[in-house]
């Protein structure tokens, strides 16, 4: 540790005890944790309060696309803190429409105006409310691998099984189709031969549920931390396609996919796709300021020009948020971090297929841009997974070794079930990709030492 004074040891000390003691930590059993206590962050590193760094490998919660520090995005936040804080919603404010206009030249088709939010949870709720006010209709279609938001509303919409211990009280009205998984596909189909069941699928459950009675389909921009599964070519336009032919709007949620992290503005330009509303957060400050929102087209914003909006959030298009939105997206054009995330996507792909060639344990990977996930197994021929899918923690096995690991040697990176995550920051060296993989590689020396 650096050489601090008496006092300022008892502070970095005391850090983890009161986080321990006084809050509580998402997701997990509060006893036993051991947190990094973060101390400091700068550029691709978090330090600790031992003054270890820790290389961020998965953009903390796949969010910080542009790293710890960027001075751009701190200049706007330092900034507009001099002219204004906060102001109720009902106030118009520079930042906020700035922001707006900004979202609309970046968005595709016709989508031009933004309800902003607090952060991704909350959009995906007001996406609802407002599929289900414009439409008429209540039912909404999700995939069962898939990540919504934790709030009641977005947990119910997301097929995670995070959502079991609360499924009694869950929205009313969500129906969950199957994923286009192709490497464990569903209908036994292979790659070479694949007829697209996984879309006729989803028409079909339409069918099922009337479709006058659904007001709106779901899906990610691209898959995130259910464990990036990749849709095959033409799907999204299929259910684009049958969307708008019973009228039912099409939701996108680029939380995760969104501002540049899979190579464009949002995911979903990769298929060439214009949904009904898109739905952002995380990239959209790059996780310096809470925010999210929702944008929508203009048919949809035309719809509450003489019918009153049921959506309101007293944080809506606060002025802080809405300047750091600004400040990150004129970082990722200065950086040009978009064209960035494709080079640096690709070099990924290149190093993990030779990872591949020397672990067998790696079943698959599946990358866009910077948003990656390696999936383990015991065997490639018979795809038995490292830890079976909604595993309980402790039934992890190796993993938890694998985690433990990344944690001494200084690798922070997202990892779930047989899934290790790699979605760095987009400004990250390509010397610190291979470090990051380097670490990765001793991970997944462990796992196949214990097959």
């Amino acid at each position: 540790m650096e050489c601090v004074g008496l006092d300022r040891l008892d502070e970095l000390m005391s850090i983890k005890s009161d986080n321990l003691d006084y809050t509580l930590f998402s997701w997990s059993a509060q006893s036993g944790l051991n947190p990094i206590d973060a101390v400091s962050a700068d550029g691709v590193y978090v330090t600790d309060a031992d003054g270890k760094r820790h290389l961020d490998f998965s953009s903390q919660l796949m969010n910080m696309n542009l790293g710890h520090g960027h001075k751009t995005v701190l200049d706007a936040i330092r900034d507009q803190l001099d002219k204004l804080q906060f102001v109720f919603p009902g106030m118009a404010t520079e930042p906020r429409g700035e922001l707006g206009k900004k979202l609309a030249q970046l968005a595709p088709g016709s989508l031009s105006k933004t309800f902003f939010t607090n952060g991704g949870a909350d959009a995906i709720e007001n996406a609802i409310k407002m599929a289900r006010a414009v439409t008429g209709r209540h039912k909404i279609i999700t995939k069962f691998r898939s990540y919504h938001g934790a709030t009641y509303g977005a947990i119910s919409a997301g097929g995670d099984p995070r959502r079991h211990p609360v499924d009694r009280d869950r929205l009313p009205g969500v129906v969950h189709v199957e994923d286009p998984y192709c490497y464990r596909c569903p209908w036994s189909q292979q790659p070479d031969s694949c007829a697209m069941e996984c879309a006729a699928h989803v028409e079909r459950v339409i069918g099922f549920e009337n479709p006058q009675n659904v007001a709106a389909v779901i899906m990610e921009g691209e898959s995130g931390s259910s464990g990036c599964i990749k849709y095959p070519p033409g799907y999204l336009k299929r259910v684009r396609e049958f969307t708008a032919k019973h009228g039912i709007l099409l939701i996108i949620d680029e939380v995760m996919s969104g501002f540049g992290r899979c190579g464009q503005w949002f995911a979903i330009q990769n298929a060439n796709v214009v949904p009904d509303m898109i739905v952002i957060a995380k990239g959209l400050t790059a996780g310096y300021v809470p925010m999210g929102g929702v944008i929508v087209s203009e048919a949809i914003a035309a719809h509450f020009d003489s019918t009153p909006l049921p959506c309101g959030l007293t944080y809506s298009g606060h002025a802080l948020a809405a300047a750091a939105g600004l400040g990150a997206i004129h970082a990722y054009e200065e950086g040009n971090f978009i064209e960035e995330a494709r080079k640096k996507g690709a070099y990924i792909e290149k190093k993990v297929a030779e990872l591949a060639a020397k672990f067998k344990c790696i079943g698959d990977f599946r990358n866009t841009g910077m948003l990656g996930c390696l999936e383990l197994v015991k065997n490639r021929d018979t795809k038995e997974p490292v830890v079976e899918w909604n595993a309980p923690a402790s039934e992890w096995g190796v993993m938890k070794e694998v985690m433990g690991i990344f944690r001494d040697e200084g690798l922070f990176t997202f990892v779930r079930w047989n899934f290790i995550f790699i979605a760095p920051p987009l400004p990250i060296s390509y010397e610190d990709i291979d470090k990051g993989l380097g670490i990765i590689a001793k991970g997944l020396e462990r796992v196949e030492s214990s097959l």
